[in-house]
């Protein structure tokens, strides 16, 4: 590879990001003590203020025990609504709109209960046949909950012939065309497979002319791109907070619920001792009177220690701004593409994420043609401490994150890509 390690340590000293903020692996092998942490699209690293922050939560149990629901720096009744603003603001909506709870899927389950209604020839669930196997059970086991067949009733959207990517057209041209049979239209807002950022405006907008509810997975965008819900007219949206939003495995999820939807009587939801007002939680009554928020859909009492890490998160992403980080994203991943593009010239690699900037998160995925993509993974930890995700058969994603990827950590993966499969062709 051409491209020099003292350009890629001149970029990192122009355009530092927050590294020191995070706990980086050390290197399993290789010349550098750090590890090239390229899998945040997978599990975000560390924040240095989590350990602290969830000891100090921590402490509120050891010394205040059952009192510590109502005193302290931070009571555990109230504790979730310090996660709404932030959350609200990470994906452009209200915090009446905005709840912190739960794992992804379950979310997504609990908002089809009351988005997905199938009736007469409205029967369809849309979603892109490269959605994240979760997504694709959970629609699959809704459409058998309401007695239908998932076979003929979700359907799997598809790139074109010879391409890696949806195109929109495509999706407003079957929305078009077969909009009065949709009652569902629920994508990923970037794909998890690909790194495609889907248009998530236009999609939206052509899925409710069409008289469909729709919905968004975005896992993989929460923490990426910036995101305008509210703006955007989208109906629900689901998101998990392990990924870019750097919050510790199978942290809590998000939910947000478009303003229009809130209050309404007619909206089935399933219920729990948390999605009745505040206020009169505590008269124990047999009926529920939900608040006419996205609190309405929560079910249990927040799992305080889980929830610390997302409060740290969400207080980082607005100490830096989404704005920011999508720009030093752009910088970081126009980078990486350059390197990748030499690497792959000659050599079995192809890179399947969109080009176009505007199309796409942090993550460039690669598609490898010869051995195994976990193979692939392994020896690039093991062989040059470079940390990526592979997707089998065949998919390596590389995600430099903006809040603390360097420049010399896509230097580091593209040198030992290009080696590891010089030695494969050998």
């Amino acid at each position: 590879m051409n491209a020099p390690e003292a350009e890629a340590r001149r970029l990192d000293e122009a355009d530092p990001g927050h590294r020191r903020l995070f706990h980086v692996p050390p290197a399993d092998g290789g010349r550098h003590p750090e590890a090239a942490y390229l899998a945040g699209n997978s599990l975000g690293l560390a924040p240095r203020a989590t350990r602290d922050e969830l000891l100090a939560d921590l402490d509120a149990w050891h010394t205040r025990a059952v009192e510590g629901h109502v005193e302290g720096e931070r009571p555990w009744l109230p504790y979730h609504e310090l996660l709404t603003a932030p959350a609200a603001r990470l994906v452009g909506a209200e915090p009446a709109e905005t709840v912190v709870m739960n794992s992804l899927t379950v979310n997504l389950h609990l908002l089809m209960v009351s988005f997905y209604r199938p009736h007469g020839e409205r029967t369809r669930i849309v979603i892109e046949d490269s959605a994240f196997p979760s997504d694709s059970y959970a629609v699959r086991s809704q459409v058998r909950f309401h007695g239908l067949d998932p076979e003929t009733t979700v359907v799997r959207m598809r790139p074109r012939s010879g391409e890696e990517n949806l195109r929109t057209a495509d999706v407003l041209d079957y929305l078009a065309r077969e909009g009065d049979k949709v009652a569902l239209v629920l994508f990923g807002g970037v794909n998890y497979l690909t790194g495609e950022l889907m248009d998530i405006p236009a999609i939206t907008a052509a899925g409710r002319a069409a008289g469909a509810v729709v919905g968004w997975d975005l896992a993989h965008a929460a923490g990426n791109v910036p995101l305008r819900l509210h703006d955007w007219d989208v109906d629900f949206a689901a998101w998990c907070s392990y990924k870019y939003l750097n919050s510790g495995p199978g942290a809590l999820a998000g939910v947000f619920v478009h303003s229009r939807h809130l209050g309404r009587a007619d909206l089935p939801r399933f219920e729990g001792w948390w999605s009745t007002e505040a206020q009169t939680r505590f008269e124990m009554a047999p009926v529920s009177r939900p608040p006419a928020t996205a609190e309405a859909w929560q079910i249990s009492n927040p799992p305080i220690f889980a929830m610390g890490p997302v409060r740290t998160s969400l207080e980082l992403f607005d100490s830096v701004g989404m704005e920011t980080l999508r720009a030093r994203s752009l910088r970081l991943t126009a980078y990486l593409e350059r390197l990748l593009d030499e690497v792959t010239e000659s050599r079995p690699l192809t890179v399947v994420t969109p080009r176009d900037p505007q199309r796409r998160g942090c993550q460039l995925s690669v598609r490898v043609g010869t051995g195994s993509a976990s193979t692939l993974a392994k020896r690039l930890r093991h062989d040059y401490g470079v940390i990526a995700d592979a997707r089998e058969p065949d998919i390596i994603r590389l995600a430099p994150v903006p809040l603390y990827s360097s420049y010399h950590d896509c230097w580091r993966a593209a040198e030992a890509l290009a080696a590891t499969i010089n030695e494969e062709l050998r």
